[in-house]
C-alpha cells in the first residue's frame, strides 16, 4: 500500500511539474503570471469600485469587500477553466500505467489551488499593509472557508469537465454560464443586504455560503452573515461522489477516441 501511494505521489509531482512547464514555460513571466493575473484583476476592480462607491459600504470597507469576493471568484474560474478539456488534452498520458485520470485531475487541481492561494495571500498582505483594509478578524474561519470554497469549486470544475467530455458542445457555454450566475453567487452582495424573501432563495445556491463564510471569517461579528456549512458540505460531497463515479466510466470513452 505504501509503495502504491509513493508511486501516485511521484506521478502527481511529475504531472504538476509538467503542467507548470506546459502552461507557463521558462521564459517571460512564466509561473509568476499565474499570481499576477488575479492580482491585477482584483486591483483593477478595487480601483473602479473605490471611484463609484463610498469607502465604506453597509459598514464594510470597499477594498476588503472586493478582495473577499474576487479571490474566491478567481478560484472558481481557475478550477473550471483549468479542468475543462483536461481529459482529452492529456489522454496520451494514460498510456503510462502508473497514471490515471484521478492523478491528472488532482495534479491540475493542486496547481490551480496553489496559484490562487499564493495570489490571495500576496494581495491580502499588500492591501492590509497599505491600510486599504483591516486584517482578518478570524483567520481560522477564513482558512476553513477558503478550503471549503476550493472543495466546492473544484467539484464543480471536475463535474463540468466530465460532462464536457460526454457532450463537447457544452464547452462553448461554460464561460457564458459563469457570467450568468454571477448576480446570484454572492460576489457583489451580502445576503443580509437583500430582502428577507430573497435571502432564503439565495442560500439554496451553494457558492453563496462560500462567500458568506469567508466574509464572516474576515470581518467577524462586525457584520451579519448567512451561510450553512452543513448544506454546503452535503452538496459538495454529493458532487464529489458523483464525479468519482463518472470518472470511472469516462476512461474507456477517452481511450477509444
Amino acid at each position: 500500500m505504501f509503495a502504491s501511494l509513493q508511486k501516485h505521489l511521484l506521478a502527481l509531482n511529475a504531472l504538476i511539474a509538467r503542467d507548470l512547464m506546459v502552461r507557463f514555460g521558462r521564459r517571460h513571466l512564466g509561473f509568476i503570471w499565474s499570481i499576477l493575473e488575479p492580482m491585477i484583476l482584483t486591483a483593477g476592480v478595487m480601483v473602479v469600485w473605490s471611484q463609484i462607491h463610498e469607502p465604506v459600504m453597509h459598514g464594510v470597507p470597499i477594498a476588503a469587500f472586493i478582495m473577499t469576493g474576487y479571490m474566491p471568484l478567481t478560484l472558481s474560474r481557475h478550477f473550471t477553466n483549468g479542468l475543462v478539456g483536461i481529459f482529452r488534452n492529456n489522454s496520451s498520458l494514460l498510456y503510462h500505467i502508473p497514471i490515471s485520470h484521478v492523478d491528472i485531475i488532482v495534479a491540475r487541481a493542486v496547481l490551480e489551488f496553489l496559484t490562487c492561494t499564493m495570489a490571495s495571500m500576496v494581495i491580502y498582505f499588500i492591501v492590509v499593509s497599505i491600510g486599504l483594509a483591516p486584517p482578518a478578524v478570524d483567520p481560522t474561519l477564513l482558512l476553513v472557508a477558503w478550503l471549503f470554497s476550493a472543495w466546492h469549486f473544484g467539484a464543480v470544475g471536475v463535474l463540468t469537465a466530465i460532462i464536457v467530455e460526454y457532450w463537447e458542445p457544452l464547452e462553448k457555454f461554460v464561460q457564458p454560464l459563469q457570467y450568468l450566475q454571477l448576480p446570484i453567487s454572492g460576489v457583489f452582495f451580502m445576503v443580509d443586504w437583500t430582502p428577507t424573501f430573497a435571502q432564503k432563495l439565495l442560500l439554496w445556491n451553494p457558492p453563496v455560503s462560500c462567500y458568506e463564510m469567508l466574509r464572516a471569517g474576515y470581518f467577524g461579528e462586525g457584520i451579519v452573515t448567512h451561510y450553512s456549512v452543513t448544506y454546503l458540505a452535503s452538496v459538495t460531497f454529493a458532487m464529489t461522489i458523483t464525479a468519482a463515479i463518472l470518472v470511472a466510466y469516462l476512461r474507456p470513452h477517452i481511450e477509444i477516441r
